[in-house]
């Protein structure tokens, strides 16, 4: 019966995937890790708004 169950979805999977199915990948692609580097954020000092990859963190804020 578990085998039954095993080919099956296999079966269903690859049936999935013949039809343009995309399994879900749990890694971030360059076009999100390039947006987290493109956020703004503000000063706390001078409240002005600079990149992520622009700014330093001093004391847990920007």
């Amino acid at each position: 019966m578990i085998l039954k169950l095993l080919i099956f979805a296999v079966v269903a999977v690859l049936i999935y995937r013949f039809f343009g199915g995309k399994m879900p990948s749990f890694t971030r692609s360059y076009e999100d890790k390039k947006l987290d580097d493109d956020t703004l954020v503000e000063c706390s000092n001078c409240h002005t708004y600079a990149t992520v990859k622009e700014s330093l963190i001093v004391g847990g804020k920007y």
